[in-house]
């Protein structure tokens, strides 16, 4: 098999990183694997679900990304590894696990994937997924509701109370470590188009 290569998709919250990220598992199938950083949200187990609802999410501090860096640093070692499962509707840690396997290419997908320096050196490609913020609330409204069971109020509300002031704080600025910039997100098919390419070219090395 060769590199492990970790291929960091980092952006705001419902920029449309997960568009790109299902484009590029769409056309490599089990040819790649996939780790998301939201899987690593911090077990809470010892609060209420009242409690849990108003902890600050899109703060680097809600996840455990000393075992996320851990983990990709087995992967590529060439080990497997035990990703946490994170359930959304109770925003708490699940008790499974699932198992990730070591493949030429690994996607790691997350708002805050270039925040963290130690977890940013491991990456060996770094993409920022961009967005207009009002189509980025839009579509968090909508995929919030419909997935994750919540209301229109309490979406809106945690998006003004956390997720704004933290994505202008933590996620924005780490733009500027990216080695390629995604505008329009899931839309932009010509940029997923030549990063497919590019992770094609990955794929048939030696190195």
């Amino acid at each position: 098999m060769g590199k492990v290569w970790i291929i960091g998709i980092a952006g705001g919250s419902a920029s449309g990183k997960s568009t790109v990220v299902r484009r590029l598992r769409d056309y490599f199938g089990d040819d790649i694997g996939f780790v998301s950083h939201d899987s690593y949200y911090k077990a809470h187990d010892d609060l209420t679900y009242e409690e849990r609802c108003r902890l600050n999410y899109d703060h680097p501090d809600a996840l455990e990304t000393d075992r996320m860096v851990e983990d990709l640093r087995r992967l590529k070692e060439g080990h497997e590894i035990e990703c946490p499962v994170y359930d959304f509707t109770v925003h708490n840690r699940s008790a499974e696990t699932v198992k990730v396997q070591p493949k030429r290419v690994v996607i790691v997908e997350g708002i805050m994937i270039l925040e963290n320096r130690e977890l940013r050196s491991l990456l060996d490609l770094k993409v920022y997924v961009d967005a207009d913020a009002d189509e980025r609330i839009t579509r968090r409204l909508i995929r919030d509701m419909k997935e994750r069971g919540r209301s229109a109020e309490s979406v809106v509300n945690q998006y003004i109370a956390t997720v704004k002031p933290m994505h202008e704080k933590y996620v924005e600025p780490t733009k500027k470590y990216a080695d390629i910039i995604i505008p329009r997100g899931g839309q932009n098919k010509l940029a997923i188009s030549i990063l497919t390419e590019y992770l094609k070219t990955v794929m048939a090395s030696e190195d």
